[in-house]
């Protein structure tokens, strides 16, 4: 059972975690709680207008978002469409000229086609700390696959971006799916499309189970969503290796959960979080231990020595399917960077493609959108004719 207010809690909680670890992504323990005392960071480092910035976490989740969403829009208007990491692909290679060429980027070049509307909003050509593998894959045209692998990283570039898949992806009502492996799936082959080992795109597969049980199945606990995944681990690629790898460093974070350690104790024992299964881990951790508390639980989830950002990002991914957007404090809200964007993803996921070959939209927005991957510009138009338009 779809709920809304789930999908745009997934996206902006993960949006709100990575804002909160991004001020701090490099900085060790000691630093982080001598500047702002024993809880360490609890609130947004603004910019001079008062917005909080996210990272390359959340700007790659959004063109995940994106491509998922032209997948299907292909596939509903022409009638025949291509594997969903493929379009999630181009969306990358958008993503990656955001991050290597001028805004507003150059329409002279016929020989160029953008895939996503994102390209047109100004915010996404600042560089806020890309991964390099990320760029190095992107650069070589974003074509790794879990049987193909481009590079032998298991960085948690792959992870932190996938929520998407998750929330896209319905086996409870068989939306796009037929069972949870086909959540994992796509979790796991949007990462390969640039990190190559398999605890590269292993934990992305997960999160997107995690994501998908928390968010399509009533009542579900962060507990059952991560046996969920375990289980499907097997499942979706019984001949990978490291799977047993990944199976056993999340079953170490379900029983810190429920020991009387303290979190950042419990933390050290789970790594750091430079790599994709330490970032799962320590993000289930911090989701378990703090299942009810947003705020605890990414709080606790940026506090560490490792890379705060992603593992905030993705802590704030699960809790937010858990709690819902109303879960959410204001105060991670209400200065967040293009919380219209990011919601507007979300409700996008939730209503799915409603056209096709034979009826348009009457507002033209999803069009725009998905088919002419001009909205932003499109939006500038309307509003100096008088219309009031949202990103």
């Amino acid at each position: 059972m779809k709920d809304l207010d789930k999908y745009r809690g997934c996206l902006v909680g993960g949006a709100a975690g990575d804002a909160l670890g991004y001020a701090v992504e490099f900085w060790g323990e000691e630093h982080i709680f001598s500047r702002y005392g024993e809880r360490g960071i609890t609130e947004y480092e603004l910019d001079a207008k008062g917005v909080a910035h996210f990272s390359d976490d959340t700007q790659m989740t959004l063109f995940t978002a994106n491509g998922l969403l032209l997948g299907t829009t292909r596939g509903m208007t022409r009638g025949i469409m291509g594997p969903y990491e493929s379009y999630v692909s181009y969306c990358y290679g958008d993503w990656y000229r955001t991050q290597t060429e001028r805004y507003p980027l150059d329409e002279g070049r016929s020989s160029v086609y953008h895939y996503s509307w994102l390209v047109g909003v100004p915010e996404f050509f600042e560089q806020r700390a890309p991964g390099n593998t990320c760029l190095s894959a992107c650069a070589e045209g974003c074509e790794g696959t879990t049987e193909r692998p481009v590079n032998s990283s298991k960085g948690c570039g792959g992870v932190m971006r996938v929520a998407p898949a998750g929330l896209y992806l319905d086996p409870e009502a068989g939306t796009h799916c037929s069972g949870y492996a086909d959540a994992l799936r796509l979790g796991a082959e949007c990462a390969a499309l640039t990190h190559g080992h398999a605890l590269g795109w292993l934990p992305a597969g997960a999160l997107a189970v995690i994501v998908s049980m928390l968010t399509h199945k009533p009542g579900c606990s962060v507990r059952e969503a991560v046996m969920g995944a375990l289980g499907a681990l097997p499942e979706a690629y019984p001949n990978a290796k490291h799977v047993k790898e990944l199976q056993g460093l999340l079953m170490h974070a379900l029983r810190l959960a429920n020991s009387s350690k303290v979190d950042l104790d419990c933390i050290h024992e789970l790594g750091e979080g430079w790599v994709a299964e330490e970032t799962l881990a320590i993000a289930v951790f911090c989701a378990l231990r703090h299942e009810h508390d947003f705020e605890a639980g990414i709080v606790a989830a940026v506090n560490h020595n490792g890379d705060s950002d992603s593992t905030g990002a993705v802590c704030g991914n699960i809790l937010g399917a858990r709690l819902g957007f109303s879960g959410i404090p204001a105060k991670y809200t209400e200065r967040l960077e293009l919380l219209d964007v990011i919601e507007g993803f979300a409700d996008d996921l939730y209503h799915d493609c409603q056209i096709d070959e034979c009826t348009g939209s009457a507002d033209g927005i999803w069009k725009h959108k998905y088919i002419y991957n001009d909205y932003a510009e499109w939006v500038v138009t309307q509003k100096s004719a008088g219309s009031h338009p949202s990103l």
